[in-house]
């Protein structure tokens, strides 16, 4: 069975201008953020906000953002198709899951320690 992975690629020169426009907003906020270094914190943190907004807002402009966009809101219908356990069903499984990690636990336990007898005082004739 062979899958080949797809990879998308931008293909406009619209969307790539945007890319790496929103790419430039973003290096360009961290730059601000530390070029205003003599300037108040507050003033330093509204200018990096604003230009990693501003970056945002170019990207979801693109095709890629609207892709993205678009399966956000998938995944939210997705979401809301899904059939939630009860309270009671959820307290249930998890006292199922913590019953059946007790008995594997004494199981391994009890393999552990026979395999350790079995080794070290029948066949190899030690003894603790």
């Amino acid at each position: 069975m062979s899958s080949t992975a797809q990879v998308e690629t931008v293909t406009t020169a619209a969307d790539k201008a945007k890319l790496a426009a929103a790419g430039l907003l973003v290096v360009g906020a961290v730059a601000a953020f530390y070029l205003l270094g003599q300037q108040d914190l507050w003033v330093r943190v509204v200018t990096l906000l604003l230009l990693v907004i501003a970056g945002v807002a170019v990207f979801f402009t693109s095709a890629p953002g609207k892709e993205l966009i678009a399966f956000g809101q998938d995944a939210v219908k997705e979401t809301r198709k899904v059939v939630w356990p009860t309270g009671s069903e959820a307290r249930q499984m998890t006292l199922y899951v913590f019953a059946f990690v007790v008995v594997m636990a004494l199981f391994l336990w009890l393999t552990d320690k026979s395999l350790e007898w079995l080794l070290y005082s029948v066949l190899l004739g030690w003894k603790h």
